[in-house]
């Protein structure tokens, strides 16, 4: 059982609205083992909606369509699957009631171009649509020997609307169809390591024809790893994307942070909120949330909103810096005047600084920093742009310090990265690194590249 999603409407195609309806009605299919032959979008052009749909029927089971039934004359989806049908519009007597009924609720008079709405191509059904006017359509697309080869259902583009008439009408019809089958589905999320160093760890995890499959994709600067198992029924399949994220999890390792919706952020925020003191004035032992603060130069405050971006940040972080100029770093930061002009704002010597002060100044348990050249001007020969160099402080292992003494001597971690990509990309990969390091710090491992 297999199907194809075709999106209508020149907002798509021109960029102006992201199509957010293929995206779910796919996760919606492949959890009743449904696949997926193809996305299609087109603009609001007659011809181009026929071409489309003749192109699709003899491709796949079902053809789901979204857009284009609207009441305007830039809704043409009807028009053009009845003229690949070969049959002509029909008027729906009682849509027409419905939409009355609802313009009466309004107070309002249905105006004369709404009746489109109610006409569907001969030989289908109406799928009644309980949030709006535009009611869908369900036809049997019959090939020549008058054989049904393909179903096709019509949906509103609107969102709500669509969403609505799909799991109540459309997903039944295809999850009967299908048997009970699915296809489950498991995202894992690594950072650190580029695309074709994941694909050579993973090995014969992603050879082609393996079920469950086992993929990678990279964005934002991650590289995930996609486990899709499709089998007879729910249960199977979720066993064996079990066992294969399992494997996957052997394969790599502490490398993946987590999985699905996770977030590194988010991922980091769970190990702090977990998190055991190590200071020498707590019981040994006693679990208690741990504190982080940041000191970003080239990243401008990312790193500090991306722990923010976590509701219920302010349990573990306790303040942030934006030392964006040389001059900022020594009189907001402490950061030594002569270490600036000796090392560079962007060397260890610096970062180390930014980390140790920003730990001390805040009273936390951790404490990150950033300084770095994120582009596309500003680099040189022995730092080049991308160049990024990073500080985790914390408390010195064994110290006795207590109270706010314990602050005031701190341990550190410093590194240099040779981040790539553009200026945005640099920013989010040199947050990323600092958040990675504070992860193995918190999971009491060396950081492994």
């Amino acid at each position: 059982m297999n199907a194809i999603i075709l999106s209508i409407g020149d907002e798509l195609v021109l960029g102006q609205t992201v199509d957010t309806n293929s995206a779910w009605i796919s996760q919606q299919l492949a959890s009743v083992g449904c696949d997926i032959v193809a996305h299609m979008t087109v603009g609001d052009d007659q011809h181009a909606v026929e071409q489309a749909i003749e192109e699709s029927v003899g491709r796949c089971d079902t053809l789901i369509i979204s857009g284009g039934i609207g009441p305007t004359e830039d809704d043409l989806t009807r028009q053009a699957l009845a003229a690949v049908m070969k049959t002509p519009l029909e008027l729906h007597p009682a849509w027409i009631d419905h939409m009355r009924t609802i313009f009466t609720k309004l107070g309002r008079e249905m105006p004369e171009s709404n009746k489109i709405q109610a006409m569907i191509p001969r030989g289908a059904t109406i799928i009644w649509n309980h949030a709006g006017t535009a009611a869908g359509i369900d036809a049997p697309f019959q090939s020549g020997d008058q054989k049904t080869t393909c179903r096709v259902f019509v949906m509103p583009g609107v969102p709500r609307e669509m969403k609505a008439m799909f799991a109540r009408d459309v997903l039944p019809h295809i999850s009967q169809l299908t048997g009970g089958a699915a296809i489950v589905s498991r995202t894992l999320h690594t950072f650190g390591l580029g695309e074709s160093t994941v694909a050579e760890r993973l090995g014969e995890l992603m050879k082609r024809g393996r079920n469950p499959s086992v993929g990678t994709t990279v964005a934002g600067g991650l590289v995930s790893l996609r486990v899709n198992a499709r089998f007879a029924s729910s249960e199977e399949a979720t066993r064996q994307a079990g066992i294969s994220r399992e494997a996957c999890q052997v394969a790599m390792g502490d490398l993946i942070f987590g999985e699905d919706a996770d977030t590194l952020a988010l991922v980091v925020s769970r190990l702090l909120k977990a998190g055991k003191s190590a200071d020498a004035s707590s019981a040994a032992g006693e679990a208690r949330v741990l504190t982080v603060a940041t000191a970003e130069s080239c990243t401008g405050g990312l790193l500090a909103k991306l722990l923010t971006d976590i509701p219920g940040s302010s349990a573990y972080f306790t303040q942030g810096w934006v030392t964006y100029t040389n001059k900022s770093k020594y009189e907001r930061l402490g950061v030594n005047e002569e270490v600036i002009n000796v090392y560079g704002a962007v060397s260890e010597p610096v970062v180390d600084a930014m980390a140790k002060n920003a730990r001390r100044l805040a009273r936390s348990d951790f404490a990150l920093s950033i300084s770095g050249v994120a582009g596309p001007d500003g680099g040189s020969a022995t730092k080049p742009v991308g160049t990024v160099c990073i500080g985790l402080a914390y408390a010195t292992p064994g110290s006795a310090a207590r109270g706010d003494a314990r602050f005031a001597e701190s341990t550190t971690a410093v590194k240099t990265f040779q981040l790539h990509g553009d200026r945005e990309m640099v920013r989010l990969r040199a947050s990323f690194m600092a958040l990675t390091m504070l992860r193995y710090h918190l999971l009491n491992k060396s950081l492994p590249f």
